[in-house]
């Protein structure tokens, strides 16, 4: 090649980069908010949002060149959620991903035009959240925390490894639909274990301790603790109680085997974080969220305490072993 054509080669080359820098310029970052359910010092919600970014990730989103990202952290309170979904909506991002219920209905009372993705759910339908979980419409869609029928294993979970319980108190949430049906459900199931179920509500710590201590007066006394957002909040009361009393107990959540509890047995939620960052994607990519139909989980998990197991005087069964997703030692 003659110099005077290579030089001529370079100069087409520089002009012809502006013109490519201009070109990425023009397409900015895609803004999208995330209301967390959990306090921004939980582990579990540390989890759940490196689960939701390395998603992203994988789907081609970079932080911070095509993708900003906002963060509030509701930590299960009302008034969080609410000021959190108000500050997500003033910086008008493309679309939120919340968690939980209690994210939810916040961000459904700020925005009604904005996407939102929501993850752990309990009963969109029945909130009035979506039209129906096939064909959502609206502005929102996601992710079921649970169908119903899971909470008979609860029961079941408990009976397996405590035998001796005859009695079980159902901790549950009196004020969602949920915390009826899931009542409902190990109500139905409870004679043919032989175990005897009565519901308490969650309304207070006071509320919780009497009912509690008054199961804990006879033999045979368990506990089933649902999922809800009320289970988190008093979550360090229940622990207490269960250790206190030494009552076997069954939670919802894994989180709470973690700090103390017995055994649980749920959704995997960190699997449902990043189908959620799925969705966030194709609403990035020009899906309306009212054409994504509400998914129910798909994998569910088992955790143990052998600790606490050994503290109450309970052998483990193989069983249960067998199937652990987590044993904690």
């Amino acid at each position: 090649m003659r110099r005077r054509d290579f030089v001529a080669m370079l100069g087409g080359v520089a002009a012809a980069l502006p013109v490519v820098a201009r070109a990425q310029q023009s397409e900015p970052a895609r803004r999208i908010g995330l209301l967390m359910n959990r306090a921004a010092d939980s582990s579990d919600g540390q989890a759940r949002l490196a689960a939701i970014r390395q998603r992203l990730q994988q789907l081609g989103w970079r932080e911070g060149q095509n993708l900003l990202m906002e963060i509030r952290w509701g930590a299960e309170d009302p008034d969080l959620e609410r000021k959190g979904a108000a500050e997500l909506v003033a910086l008008a991002p493309d679309v939120v991903l919340a968690g939980g219920s209690l994210g939810l209905v916040a961000m459904l009372g700020a925005t009604r035009t904005i996407p939102v993705v929501f993850a752990g759910m309990a009963d969109p339908v029945g909130l009035g959240v979506v039209a129906s979980l096939a064909h959502p419409g609206g502005n929102a869609t996601g992710f079921l925390a649970f169908e119903y029928s899971f909470t008979g294993k609860l029961l079941e979970v408990l009976k397996e490894i405590a035998p001796g319980v005859t009695r079980a108190a159902v901790l549950r949430d009196p004020l969602s639909p949920q915390g009826i049906a899931n009542f409902a459900v190990i109500q139905s199931t409870a004679a043919s274990m032989g175990v005897q179920v009565s519901p308490v509500d969650m309304r207070d710590p006071g509320e919780i301790e009497r009912a509690v201590a008054a199961l804990a007066r006879s033999a045979g006394g368990g506990l089933v603790v649902t999922p809800s957002g009320l289970t988190m909040m008093h979550s360090g009361v229940i622990l207490k109680l269960a250790a206190q009393y030494k009552l076997p107990a069954v939670y919802g959540y894994r989180d709470l085997v973690v700090g103390g509890g017995l055994i649980s047995y749920g959704p995997d939620w960190l699997d449902q974080y990043r189908r959620a960052a799925e969705y966030v994607d194709r609403i990035l990519r020009g899906e309306k969220p009212g054409d994504l139909p509400v998914q129910a989980p798909t994998k569910y998990e088992l955790a143990v305490n052998l600790k606490t197991a050994k503290t109450l005087g309970l052998t483990v069964p193989d069983s249960i072993l067998v199937r652990a997703d987590e044993v904690i030692e």
